[in-house]
């Protein structure tokens, strides 16, 4: 999901500010989570447009580019639709055990 919000900007210069949240699931060792970003749009002093990724107040690089497994460190990453991972985890504690 994304939005623009009416905060004032994160870093000097940036002119907006977007908020998106992805999901990731390692097909290495199954692990999933989830993360929230705020985007900032910059412009640089020849002009070109950049973004900068910030993740619980840090600048991270993006989610996008090689994403990297919390736990195993791998880059065989899958990226979902915010919500997933939250979902499948509860569908996991409701569900009855197998006879």
């Amino acid at each position: 999901m994304t939005e623009i919000t009416g905060r004032a900007a994160l870093r000097a210069g940036a002119s907006a500010v977007v908020e998106e949240s992805y999901a990731f699931a390692c097909m290495r060792c199954g692990y999933g989570w989830e993360q929230s970003y705020e985007i900032e749009h910059h412009t640089d002093a020849a002009g070109h447009a950049f973004v900068l990724y910030v993740a619980d107040g840090r600048v991270v690089p993006s989610p996008l580019n090689r994403p990297t497994c919390r736990n195993c460190d791998g880059h065989v990453v899958r990226i979902l639709r915010p919500g997933r991972v939250a979902s499948a985890r509860k569908a996991e504690l409701t569900s009855a055990p197998l006879p």
